[in-house]
């Protein structure tokens, strides 16, 4: 027979809690639109049925689709060649800010913001918006597309095309969201 276990002497000192490594809602950063946002495009788009997900909201990958046909509205509206055998765009970073839920039925605007142009890279910032008020934000955030060459994977000068399409913009026509 073992004999009755003795328990545990406390020192008297108390352990402290680890540090939270999640932000607190105060914390949640504010979307990425600065006061004076004027976006070189915006995309009418409608949300459609299938972009749900078992929670009867806009899937978060449906987001970056959005941003993704935005973004190639801008590109076929930009006189010049952007890309050819010898250079192409990539996405070399994304990030997606949700802000708010998103349901179908639903018409919304994708709107872009060149924020940096550097060499052979562009970064774009991005903000889903109720197509009937533009302060009403679903998801913001930005990508980072670079010039490269394909058969080398190098990267290229960004082409003049691009540099030159990097400022406020007439909306791209509004058929889509129809």
């Amino acid at each position: 027979m073992n004999p009755p276990r003795q328990p545990a002497r406390r020192s008297g000192r108390t352990k402290k809690p680890a540090p939270s490594t999640l932000p607190a809602a105060a914390e949640t950063p504010a979307p990425v639109a600065p006061p004076a946002w004027t976006p070189m495009a915006s995309v009418p788009l409608a949300v459609r049925w299938g972009d749900l997900d078992a929670f009867n909201h806009v899937n978060n990958a449906a987001f970056l689709v959005y941003v993704q046909e935005a973004r190639l509205a801008w590109l076929a509206a930009i006189d010049g060649t952007w890309f050819d055998e010898t250079m192409m765009p990539v996405v070399a970073a994304a990030t997606m800010n949700y802000r708010r839920q998103l349901t179908w039925p639903a018409g919304i605007v994708v709107e872009l913001a060149a924020t940096r142009v550097g060499n052979s890279s562009l970064t774009i910032a991005h903000r889903v918006v109720a197509a009937g008020d533009r302060d009403c934000v679903y998801a913001d955030g930005e990508v980072v597309m670079v010039w490269i060459d394909p058969s080398s994977g190098r990267s290229v000068p960004l082409p003049a095309a691009i540099r030159s399409a990097c400022r406020p913009a007439e909306p791209v026509a509004e058929a889509a969201a129809q």
